[in-house]
């Protein structure tokens, strides 16, 4: 039985590199924070794009900044010190498709939970979804938490670090186990 999962999240520059990662270590059981990590990747994050204005946003206790290889390097290891096999990402071929320095790891996607009538209850009777139960529309970050959240009024700030904690609210959210995630698990190890 696994102990700690972590949630990642990028934001990339205008050219499709990413920037910034964020990443949220969780106990598999409570699933609270047990540690967290912020990167600046760079130069890249010099560079700019859509979420810039949100790199360098306050409350984040520290910042890493470092070149691409060192800041994956580094991840790498603190998840192999966690002892952390899963990575949960919302959306998450997006993530996995940025990070294949992370391959190794299990990728699951939040998404694939969230966006199901099958496993999110929350979903309104009235919202249109897909004979597979998936909502046709409406099913990002911050409408799921909208959804299902009490903060009705909830804005995704774009920043790798917080979007992290903020995915991570929606694995508590839904209630379920880590064993559920396997059915969300995508590409192959």
């Amino acid at each position: 039985m696994e102990e700690k999962f972590a949630v990642i999240d990028t934001e990339t520059t205008w050219d499709d590199v990413v920037m910034s990662i964020g990443i949220v270590i969780a106990d598999a059981h409570t699933k609270e924070v047990v540690d967290t990590k912020y990167f600046l990747v760079d130069p890249e994050y010099t560079r700019g794009g859509m979420y810039s204005s949100a790199l360098k946003m306050a409350g984040i206790e520290e910042t890493n900044v470092d070149t691409r290889e060192n800041v994956l390097l580094t991840i790498d290891t603190w998840l192999k010190e966690k002892k952390v096999n899963r990575l949960l990402a919302y959306n998450a071929a997006f993530d996995r498709n940025h990070l294949p320095e992370l391959r190794a790891y299990k990728w699951c996607d939040i998404m694939r939970l969230a966006a199901y009538r099958q496993y999110n209850t929350k979903i309104p009777a009235e919202v249109e979804c897909y004979g597979t139960g998936r909502m046709k529309r409406g099913y990002g970050v911050e409408s799921i938490l909208r959804m299902i959240g009490e903060d009705k009024q909830y804005k995704e700030t774009h920043n790798a670090y917080f979007d992290a904690l903020d995915e991570l609210k929606i694995v508590q959210l839904l209630g379920y186990n880590m064993e559920t995630y396997d059915n969300a698990i995508i590409g192959s190890r």
